[in-house]
């Protein structure tokens, strides 16, 4: 075992040599003056570089790729032989029974594996149209291996438990994504992808904490090229709201929108209700409640007024 010493000896305790000899193969270190082993069976705190692969031409790798949720197999399967292998064989008996136990070797055996590889491929592709982080696709994919494995996955179509799972981690690590949205990914209605998320987090036992308006400010702002200062304003304008509970039964993308639509006319940015209302995936009808909500609960007409005149 190729070994390396944690704390380096500088001199032999004996002779007081400085002429120190360190072998690395057999984790020993020795004085080269006197003889004396100074130090034997080091452990190597290194990386371990092995590789069992005699067609890698010396490739030194530390290990394989790491498990992932989002393979039926977790990335733990196995192939028998390559290729390459089949060319060392020297009957063709043996090639034949190398063929039927690479044929065997990755046949999918079981129901739930079979659902897996079709349905978190769809999953990464909904993933991936969302551009949602590798966090998040891995939380989605652990939620339905749980509910194909508890069996909710039967009588509902699949598209729609995967669209539920993605929302569920969306929500889970507070990354903001509607549910016009996932519909919009997965070509599934909305109201059955509310529908699956709220079975598939009840059946399962997750916890998700309620989704806060603050979160699309940025998103929301990006799209109608709104300055900072314009943003700030609309997250002051939701904790303001907050505090008087005037979010509370309230849509967190409607209420986001408006606080949005009148931090940008107070900042003299204006946008329609329209804009804002396509941006937000709302309806400008919902827009426009909001908006007088806001305005008289928080006593913003002035305010909005003074812009308007300017």
């Amino acid at each position: 075992m190729t070994t390396m010493r944690r704390k380096t000896i500088k001199e032999c305790p004996e002779c007081a040599s400085k002429n120190i000899y360190r072998n690395m193969e057999r984790g020993e270190t020795i004085c080269r003056d006197c003889g004396l082993v100074l130090e034997d069976r080091m452990v190597d705190f290194s990386q371990e570089w092995r590789d069992f692969d005699d067609d890698s031409g010396g490739s030194r790798r530390r290990t394989g790729a790491p498990t992932s949720e989002t393979q039926f197999d977790q990335g733990l399967g196995t192939e028998v032989g390559s290729t390459s292998d089949f060319y060392k064989l020297g009957s063709d008996r043996e090639r034949d029974r190398f063929f039927r136990l690479r044929k065997w070797n990755i046949r999918i055996s079981t129901a739930i594996e079979r659902n897996l590889k079709v349905a978190l491929a769809e999953l990464k592709r909904v993933s991936s149209f969302l551009r949602l982080p590798r966090s998040v696709e891995e939380e989605a994919a652990r939620i339905y291996r749980r509910a194909v494995q508890k069996g909710l996955v039967r009588g509902r179509s699949m598209e729609s438990v995967i669209a539920g799972a993605l929302y569920a981690a969306c929500r889970r690590h507070e990354i903001p994504r509607t549910l016009d949205e996932m519909g919009e990914a997965s070509g599934i209605e909305k109201k059955e992808i509310g529908r699956t998320y709220r079975f598939v987090t009840r059946e399962l036992e997750i916890s998700i904490k309620p989704s806060n308006p603050a979160d699309y400010i940025p998103r929301f702002a990006s799209a109608l090229k709104l300055t900072a200062e314009t943003q700030s304003k609309a997250v002051e304008i939701l904790e303001m709201a907050r505090d008087i509970e005037l979010t509370s039964g309230r849509g967190p993308t409607g209420i986001a929108a408006a606080a949005l639509y009148v931090a940008s006319l107070i900042h003299g940015e204006k946008r329609t209700q329209r804009e804002v209302a396509d941006v937000a995936g709302v309806t400008e009808v919902t827009i426009r409640n909001r908006y007088k909500e806001l305005i008289k609960k928080l006593k913003l007409t002035k305010q909005v007024d003074k812009s308007k005149k300017k």
